[in-house]
């Protein structure tokens, strides 16, 4: 990578210390102290909810009587059993495990910055994906939690195979102010800091950027003016104006459509709106659900580094706010520009030329909390991301490898040895959805972008980040004295899987061939519907659903298996019952079910056997075998059901690409020589990968990785 690629990491430096944060009139004095623990850790929790009985907390202007302790290192002030606030839903995962939580793959830099004004909340040290014990005890004039936690073990999203040590501890004391200490942390990574919320509404103008009235264009996507504020004196706030009222969520018609502010070179003489050179896009998107029972819900997601998932819309107006992304801080001005773009298109029918704007008036709340003293400050809200290195954007990791070495990949896959900033050892993936022969139709997913991953039009999918050498799914195998974890871990399966082997082991770089087939199968999978009588049935989206039917034609390693996609290998009991004899995790490896055949082109409609979804799915206990049993509802589907809601896949199997080839990307910092054992590692995966798609196509696909 080019130098300065790879933005700096920041690991934890607070082990052996305590913060002090002191409340005053204005904010809390912060300071940062040798060690204070108590060692008598009090009541271990069963639950997150915490209720206090000697007094009440003040935090966030009120007095709390509870609070939610999440595992992962984090406190919650709301009512016991009480909702979020408005806009706070980025603070909460699908299952409130207590405390706070950030998208899957958020990086902490920017995971950090979209917990601001969504909850009141302590980030003790908060990292996505702990487990263990937490403890309270009160006192008369203080509450102390603690936490006796591990970072996650053994899994192919992990680092280690093993549980690590992560002792950390805050206090609450009766006149607000608020202590955190450190006394053993393995952990590197997280976020720490406090999070009251900011709610004095203060706004002062930066900017307004005008366009020009385009009668052509719908009115709500017709931008009139872009307005640039500051809100309380952190928050960027960005307003597009436009010449009609903007479409309220609830309406079908807000699906697909886009308003993008680019924030670009701190030169403002770089008069480029155009989001290849930009340094940060924040974009309001459209979302109506797949499912149409739920057409209803409707609403408009907003998403960029620092930027609050909150929209709003009233009139002719539609708004969003964030922190400044770390990119920006320091720049006095930016050329900012917007666009909008409609339905079925990211190109834009609507633009705010670029214009240079004096950023002034911002604070920043992230800091440096192991330098702070009680002069500094105050601060209404402080906190610090501990991170690894951050990646720049995957697209320009795809057009360096296109321009030196020529559009000659179908896929990319990206290794190195350096650790970036994401709680996965794994990675999402990405592409425009290139081909050999032209664009493939009839998936559900359409060809887009080419340009923006500098393809004349073969290059397909992607790793969004490179894996890292030292992380579980790197590994041949797992160590000998690794514990077995459960049925979702490859240690679980390592007999059954040395079995068959000539040399007593299981086959090598499992946990490797799990992600990397995974993530390109996203190529062609697993997005469509099927219209069965007049109702249309996702089969997903992204994974197919636990429910389908979707064993495997040509397996990898065992007899039964359940697509690499998702879905499972189901039993029809005839009781109304269903056995389900594999799950739709992706490990160990498995391979590609008829319908997943079929959309890459390898088999026909008439190959594809009829197949069933079953929903609402309701546990019925277990077989001897120990394999789950459901009660449910089966929807018998066809292929022609599938052609029926997205047309017939084209190119056909006659004509389909059946050779394709994967670059094995190496990634190293500036000036660094990649090690042995990462080259061995890649041609390790390189080699299995091959042969893994040679097995499950059924020999009808081959796949090179060249040059090696």
């Amino acid at each position: 990578m080019d130098e300065g690629d790879l933005a700096q990491q920041n690991l934890f430096d607070l082990g052996q210390h305590t913060l002090r944060f002191t409340p005053g009139s204005a904010g809390y004095r912060i300071e940062n102290l040798r060690l204070r623990w108590d060692a008598e850790f009090g009541q271990q929790l069963s639950g997150p909810q915490v209720t206090r009985h000697n007094f009440s907390f003040p935090f966030s202007g009120k007095a709390w009587n509870s609070f939610s302790v999440g595992v992962a290192g984090s406190i919650r002030f709301t009512p016991e059993n009480g909702a979020p606030a408005d806009g706070a839903a980025s603070g909460f995962g699908p299952r409130d495990e207590g405390g706070v939580s950030i998208g899957r793959f958020d990086p902490l830099t920017e995971g950090a910055a979209t917990l601001v004004n969504t909850v009141p909340a302590i980030c003790v040290f908060f990292k996505p994906r702990m487990s263990g014990h937490r403890y309270v005890k009160e006192l008369q004039d203080r509450v102390v939690v603690t936490w006796d936690a591990s970072e996650p073990w053994g899994n192919i999203q992990d680092f280690t195979w093993t549980k690590t040590i992560n002792r950390f501890q805050a206090v609450l004391h009766k006149d607000g102010a608020i202590e955190m200490s450190y006394q053993q942390v393995a952990a590197k990574d997280a976020i720490v800091g406090i999070y009251p919320l900011i709610s004095g509404g203060a706004e002062q103008p930066l900017a307004t950027l005008t366009g020009q009235k385009n009668s052509s264009v719908a009115a709500h996507l017709d931008i009139r003016n872009l307005k640039l504020s500051v809100v309380d004196g952190l928050f960027l706030k960005v307003t597009f104006e436009t010449v009609g009222p903007v479409l309220s969520e609830g309406d079908l018609g807000i699906s697909g459509i886009a308003y993008r502010v680019y924030f670009g070179s701190h030169n403002p003489s770089a008069q480029s709106g155009d989001s290849v050179n930009a340094h940060v896009v924040w974009t309001i998107r459209g979302f109506v659900p797949r499912n149409r029972a739920n057409a209803s819900k409707s609403r408009y997601f907003a998403f960029g580094p620092g930027l609050s998932r909150r929209v709003k819309a009233s009139g002719n107006t539609i708004s969003i706010q964030g922190i400044l992304p770390s990119a920006l801080r320091g720049a006095k001005q930016i050329a900012v520009s917007a666009d909008a773009s409609a339905p079925g298109s990211d190109d834009p029918v609507a633009r705010i030329p670029a214009g240079p704007v004096a950023f002034s008036g911002i604070r920043d709340p992230e800091v440096q909390l192991s330098s702070l003293k009680p002069q500094d400050g105050p601060f209404s809200l402080a906190y610090q991301a501990f991170h690894y290195y951050a990646l720049p954007n995957p697209r320009d990791l795809t057009c360096s490898v296109i321009k030196s070495l020529g559009d000659k990949f179908d896929f990319l896959a990206y290794y190195s040895d350096f650790r970036v900033d994401n709680q996965e050892a794994g990675t999402p993936s990405d592409g425009p959805l290139g081909a050999v022969g032209g664009a493939v139709t009839g998936i559900g997913a359409t060809q887009s972008g080419l340009g923006s991953y500098c393809t004349p039009g073969r290059f397909q999918w992607q790793f969004i980040q490179p894996v890292y050498s030292g992380s579980n799914q790197m590994q041949e195998r797992p160590p000998q004295d690794a514990p077995v974890g459960t049925d979702h871990d490859i240690t679980f399966y390592q007999q059954q899987l040395a079995e068959p082997s000539q040399d007593g082991k299981m086959p090598p770089y499992m946990y490797a061939i799990s992600q990397i087939a995974h993530e390109m199968g996203h190529r062609w999978a697993a997005f469509v519907s099927a219209r069965v009588g007049s109702e249309t049935i996702p089969l997903g989206p992204t994974h197919w659903a636990r429910g389908l039917q979707a064993r495997v034609a040509f397996p990898y390693q065992r007899p039964t298996e359940a697509s690499i996609m998702g879905g499972g290998v189901w039993q029809d009991n005839f009781d109304g019952t269903y056995t389900q004899l594999d799950d739709d995790y992706y490990v160990p490896s498995t391979g590609w079910s008829y319908l997943d055949l079929y959309l890459m082109g390898l088999i026909s409609p008439a190959e594809v056997p009829d197949f069933f979804i079953l929903r609402n799915l309701v546990p019925a206990g277990k077989d001897a075998n120990e394999h789950s049993i459901f009660k449910a509802d089966r929807t018998k589907v066809t292929i022609q059901d599938v052609i029926a809601a997205e047309g017939e896949r084209l190119p056909g199997v006659d004509k389909s690409q059946r050779q394709f080839n994967t670059g094995m990307v190496i990634v190293v910092q500036h000036g660094v020589k990649p090690t042995s054992e990462l080259i061995e590692r890649t041609s390790g995966i390189r080699k299995q990968w091959i042969n893994y798609f040679s097995v499950t196509t059924g020999r009808r696909a081959s796949m090179t990785a060249n040059p090696e």
